[in-house]
């Protein structure tokens, strides 16, 4: 993440998972002798993820992502390679592994197998990598549950440099999936409503949030989910920001909403509790100085980001 001052020129890179650099290159996906090229170049790099999970080169005080193509075949046997884009004049790719403790990494002191959560909460690695591994992360999750045709059921090849499956049997194409999710901050006047879930940190509240489903605007979204979960009324719906969160493959859409109304009738299957509270409480609560405990989610959250320029009163570009 970057410097969470206000204002920002792109205000969602204050975000986790949101600071990637790559050129991508998706225009050059489809020619295989440029990505043989690329990836047999001296400077190319691969993250390397064990299933779900990155694996990681640990130094004395750091830890660094990047391996060579033969330190990431070293590590297990690999199951699919993707190309991300290009670091500057650096290849990056992605290499899949199986999901099991890598091979030759038991017993050594200079590899860690580290859940992408805690390697960004902790700080394990520049926001740059962070949003890379995230990137990483989502296309090898596609790839491991979509190794069949949802058309036919026939197994599926890679092409286009590891960012499309197409069926040899009936041709049909497949691309990598990203669930869109609305998360909003709804408020009237000096009060903010938010809520918590059962399998939150004790004491912590946060924006609602939900799927955006099928024919759906984001605007009716934020209006459906608020009123399912809190039975209150929206309004006006502005967009804020977004952020990629890897968990497994969703598009965090934050959006800033002007209840209709006030009384609350909370769903206890969706949400433990919700309440409003006071400009001022919030303000409490993202200085971890409420006299009841009670806080907000980390600034890698998107609800962070949110609920802060609630509390800032920065709504503007």
């Amino acid at each position: 993440m970057q410097d969470d001052s206000f204002p920002s020129p792109d205000r969602s890179l204050l975000t986790g998972f949101a600071v990637n650099r790559l050129n991508r290159l998706s225009e050059r996906r489809g020619d295989r002798q440029f990505i043989e090229g690329l990836k047999g170049a001296p400077s190319a790099r691969s993250l390397v993820l064990s299933g779900d999970i990155p694996v990681l080169k640990r130094a004395k005080n750091s830890f660094d992502a990047h391996f060579t193509f033969i330190e990431a075949e070293s590590l297990g046997t690999v199951r699919e390679t993707a190309f991300l884009g290009m670091d500057g004049e650096d290849p990056l790719f992605a290499t899949l592994i199986e999901a099991e403790t890598p091979e030759n990494a038991q017993g050594r002191d200079d590899i860690a197998m580290i859940d992408l959560r805690s390697i960004a909460t902790q700080g394990l690695v520049p926001a740059e990598t962070l949003g890379v591994l995230g990137q990483a992360k989502s296309l090898m999750y596609w790839h491991t549950r979509h190794r069949f045709c949802s058309n036919c059921g026939a197994p599926s090849i890679v092409l286009a440099a590891g960012w499309r499956r197409e069926c040899p049997a009936c041709k049909a194409s497949h691309f990598p999936r990203i669930d869109p999710v609305v998360i909003m901050l709804v408020h009237e006047g000096e009060e903010c409503l938010l809520g918590r879930q059962a399998g939150f940190p004790a004491g912590m509240y946060s924006c609602l949030a939900g799927f955006v489903e099928s024919g759906e605007t984001c605007e009716d979204a934020v209006r459906r989910e608020v009123f399912e979960e809190a039975g209150i009324g929206v309004g006006r719906v502005d967009y804020l920001a977004s952020q990629p969160w890897p968990f497994p493959a969703s598009l965090m859409i934050g959006c800033i909403a002007v209840a209709a109304s006030h009384a609350l009738t909370v769903d206890h299957r969706e949400l433990e509790d919700a309440r409003w509270f006071s400009r001022e409480e919030v303000k409490l609560m993202l200085a971890k100085s409420h006299p009841a405990g009670l806080t907000c989610p980390p600034k890698l959250a998107i609800a962070n980001l949110l609920i802060r320029a609630w509390a800032l009163n920065e709504f503007g570009p």
